[in-house]
């Protein structure tokens, strides 16, 4: 590309609308609350006892993970940098990052090279702790319930919360969580029928397309926008 050609993309990224994972305070302290912390649908093909089996696991690691980002925000005598330390663990430790990352990119990831796929997959990980750690501190006394739990395609499991505030309505949250391995990941967070996945991936395409389809505009996008976080 001509040097022209590369400050038109450049200042395109620059401003380019970049809204990374919007969420209203309402939304974003409903799952903060919970883990402190990202369009599928499907008919389960797996037996009535393997789907139950998968869905009480999958509810008891909701469960636990949000006891533990509870405890962790609860606790004062953390400092801050040791709260987001303790918050990057619980990022890593419940959310399939790396698939979530590549989902948001959509069809745009086939059209990425390697080392764009290496770059993007670090910003997007950074901008996700970096969006949620900057609100890590305004937990303020909420508390969840699990209120349900379904199968979700052939192996996720959907687990349904509520959050209990102190000063306000409940607010639902919904977890789709998919088995790993022997883990279990969440891979998508519905808030109030938001799916946080579905909105980051409208809004990295949206940056994508106002840099002429180059996956390189929302690249240049997420430096910047890591780089102020930073």
């Amino acid at each position: 590309m001509s040097p022209k050609g590369q400050m038109t993309v450049d200042k395109a990224a620059a401003t380019a609308t970049f809204r990374p994972i919007m969420l209203t305070r309402r939304q974003f302290v409903a799952s903060a609350a919970l883990l402190a912390v990202s369009g599928w649908a499907g008919h389960s093909l797996i037996s009535p006892a393997a789907a139950q089996s998968a869905d009480q696991g999958a509810a008891s690691f909701i469960q636990k993970l949000g006891n533990d980002a509870i405890a962790t925000f609860s606790d004062k005598s953390l400092s801050r940098d040791q709260a987001i330390q303790r918050f990057r663990k619980l990022l890593y430790a419940g959310f399939d990052v790396p698939y979530i990352g590549r989902w948001v990119l959509g069809r745009y990831w086939n059209s990425a090279s390697e080392a764009q796929r290496g770059e993007y997959q670090k910003l997007f990980e950074q901008l996700i702790v970096n969006t949620y750690a900057e609100r890590f501190v305004e937990y303020s006394g909420e508390t969840f319930k699990i209120t349900g739990v379904t199968p979700a395609g052939e192996s996720d499991s959907m687990v349904t919360t509520q959050i209990v505030r102190p000063n306000g309505p409940p607010v639902n949250v919904s977890w789709r969580v998919r088995k790993v391995g022997g883990d279990y990941k969440i891979i998508d967070v519905v808030v109030e029928n938001v799916s946080m996945g579905v909105t980051q991936r409208q809004e990295f395409a949206s940056v994508i397309e106002q840099n002429g389809g180059r996956v390189e505009g929302l690249i240049q996008a997420l430096r910047q926008k890591v780089g102020r976080a930073g």
